[in-house]
């Protein structure tokens, strides 16, 4: 069996990746132009701005679980195609909406198009186990470049035609996400749920509840809630330093580029020297640093650049690493419930960010939701202080043929007394047993004996 991703799977994450990037392009769009373009609607607050902004985030995180199990009981084709509909649906609403209500009633109806675990969970069907992790990293980095290029092209976009016409390109978009749908996406049948990519219910309250876990699932929710603070009053503040809303893509371009710069010796020098809790640390003063510095150098463009550089050099080395601690620190079988619960505190950090830095800009003004968003790194970091991460494995997953509780138990045992083998969970409704494994130190020899007396590889 190649080493590699058959064309098969190439083309299975080309597809959702585009999918993916397609929506999450429209969302992103919006952030950096709704504070200057918002203006212009009837009854404009800051506060209604900040709700505009972060609306998606609260429906997202409602629904992010429930869409995932929707999808093993219906099909992941047709959760992604409801999905990416409801999304267009809003964008229309927001196009057509001239007052701030109906506008944020398009956003939060565009945040129920929430099919991040369909799309993940249809990876994970449509991919061998062992490259499984390759196709959902470039998900994730297409995710990653659609940022990127919401931050050029919203602004670009909005000064031709508009916030109705953004939301308008924006339902495109969705429309576009839908035809490859139909038309590129294969009509694969669902198979049994496999616990790495779907939630399941009854272990979300035990994740939530694991000290670990706790830790980057709240991490996270202040991540995005210091990210949209950011979008709700940075636009202002480059306006009043004298760039118009249409050059602004000039300072985010550069600074978002920068930041990738900078980010790929932060990553190869904390894992190598294995100082990733330590640079996670650092990364959230950063943050705290740059949200001062953005205010300081309002009247300066290459200030502007340097301070936005620190901000997403930090912000997407946390964005980044994030997620993958969560994969290290879920228990063997739970990685989908585990990832489940911590998009869903993603998405209401994005909500209580906009609801925050709206209440703060009408409030205390720009500088109020800067030192507001900064205040949000000591409670961050005094958690950061306790973060331990266990020893990279990668997950297995084998068919099994277990009768009864008793005897899962008692296969479960086995399989960890096998060196390399960390953890183990043998699921009896499934007949799947999970593992994490530690590939440098995994006796190969005695894990195939064991398969060929119990299991085989999936």
């Amino acid at each position: 069996m190649s080493n590699g991703l058959t064309k098969h799977e190439k083309k299975i994450a080309a597809i959702l990746a585009s999918i993916f990037s397609l929506r999450m392009l429209g969302l992103f769009m919006i952030m950096p132009v709704v504070a200057i373009y918002g203006q212009q609607l009837t009854g404009y607050s800051p506060i209604w701005v900040g709700i505009i902004i972060g609306a998606y985030g609260l429906t997202q995180a409602v629904l992010q679980v429930p869409m995932g199990l929707l999808s093993d009981k219906i099909g992941r084709r047709p959760v992604i195609l409801i999905g990416l509909s409801l999304f267009a649906i809003g964008s229309v609403i927001a196009a057509v909406s001239d007052h701030v209500f109906w506008v944020a009633v398009g956003r939060f109806l565009q945040g129920t198009g929430a099919i991040a675990s369909a799309v993940l969970a249809l990876a994970a069907d449509l991919t061998r186990e062992d490259q499984r992790s390759k196709v959902m990293a470039i998900i994730g980095m297409c995710i990653g470049l659609s940022f990127a290029a919401a931050m050029v092209v919203g602004p670009l976009l909005a000064n031709k035609i508009g916030l109705s016409g953004l939301f308008g390109f924006t339902a495109v978009l969705a429309v576009i996400g839908i035809l490859v749908v139909l038309t590129l996406l294969p009509d694969s049948v669902t198979k049994t749920s496999n616990r790495d990519a779907i939630p399941v219910p009854g272990q979300l309250k035990k994740l939530i509840r694991h000290p670990q876990l706790r830790k980057l699932n709240l991490g996270v929710f202040f991540l995005h809630t210091q990210l949209t603070c950011l979008f709700v009053v940075v636009p202002g503040l480059l306006v009043k330093a004298g760039f118009q809303s249409e050059s602004h893509w000039m300072l985010y371009f550069p600074a978002l580029m920068l930041s990738f710069i900078a980010l790929v010796p932060m990553m190869m020098w904390s894992m190598k020297k294995n100082k990733e809790v330590g640079v996670f640390q650092i990364s959230i003063w950063l943050m705290a640093l740059a949200m001062l510095l953005i205010y300081s150098f309002g009247q300066n463009s290459l200030g502007l650049i340097i301070a936005l550089v620190v901000f997403f050099a930090a912000f997407n080395y946390l964005e980044a690493n994030l997620p993958s601690w969560v994969s290290r620190l879920a228990p063997a079988g739970q990685k989908g419930s585990a990832m489940g619960a911590f998009s869903s505190c993603q998405f209401a950090g994005a909500f209580s960010g906009g609801m925050l830095g709206g209440a703060l800009l009408q409030q205390f003004g720009q500088l109020g939701v800067l030192l507001g968003a900064a205040s949000l790194a000591l409670p961050w970091w005094l958690l950061s202080r306790t973060l331990v991460l266990p020893q990279k494995t990668k997950p297995k997953v084998l068919t099994v043929l277990v009768n009864n509780h008793a005897d899962a138990e008692t296969m479960a045992q086995q399989l960890i007394e096998i060196s390399g083998v960390e953890e183990a969970v043998v699921i009896v409704e499934e007949q799947l047993a999970y593992l994490k494994i530690l590939p440098a130190q995994l006796d190969e020899k005695a894990l195939a004996f064991w398969q060929n007396q119990h299991a085989k590889q999936i």
